[in-house]
């Protein structure tokens, strides 16, 4: 699944990517202005109406034309789902990352560490401002559009945006050594 994912996101099938990508923001754009009942509704409505139609003239003619003696085996449908391991690897996997997201969370609202918790919420006092500026949909769309996006422009300008990101580096660790070095040391407290 992560590999179709993939492959999505970096245009290796530009049709189907392209698909996904009018999809998502088509949705994102009908939630916007409509409720998620009316959309959910809507989209379940549209599915039935390509599928029902197709399914009635398949039924239809068979009645209409009898096959011929002996009758032409059909071929079996496609399996839908997932198979009971695959379904088992998955709740495993999702037990994992809840279990990981609530310790992580347990650790930062219960202020077991004081400069996580304090990072935890700058980052939430930054929230707030985003979120006047702009809504939940506007970011997901935004961040939508930019995983369709990014990949792309990282493969084709790798070499310069790693130099970059290297220099951007150097100079953070050298910036966050002349703060280690200003700041006392934590051996010369007074008891």
């Amino acid at each position: 699944m992560e590999r179709q994912v993939w492959q999505l996101l970096l245009w290796k099938d530009p049709a189907r990517s392209a698909l996904v990508l009018l999809s998502v923001l088509a949705g994102l754009g009908c939630l916007s202005r409509f409720s998620a009942v009316s959309v959910g509704a809507y989209g379940a409505l549209g599915v039935l109406g390509v599928t029902l139609p197709r399914r009635l003239h398949r039924a239809a003619l068979r009645v209409l034309r009898p096959p011929p003696h002996p009758a032409p085996r059909e071929p079996p449908e496609a399996a839908v789902g997932l198979s009971p391991e695959e379904q088992q690897r998955w709740a495993q996997r999702l037990a994992r990352h809840l279990s990981a997201a609530t310790r992580t969370l347990t650790r930062l609202f219960l202020v077991h560490s004081v400069p996580e918790s304090l990072k935890f919420a700058f980052f939430f006092y930054l929230l707030t401002y985003v979120g006047a500026v702009c809504n939940g949909l506007t970011l997901l769309g935004a961040g939508v559009i930019c995983a369709f996006t990014f990949p792309v422009l990282y493969r084709h300008h790798q070499a310069q945006i790693d130099q970059y990101v290297t220099l951007v580096r150097s100079h953070l660790s050298h910036l966050r050594a002349r703060i280690q070095a200003k700041l006392p040391s934590a051996k010369a407290k007074p008891q």
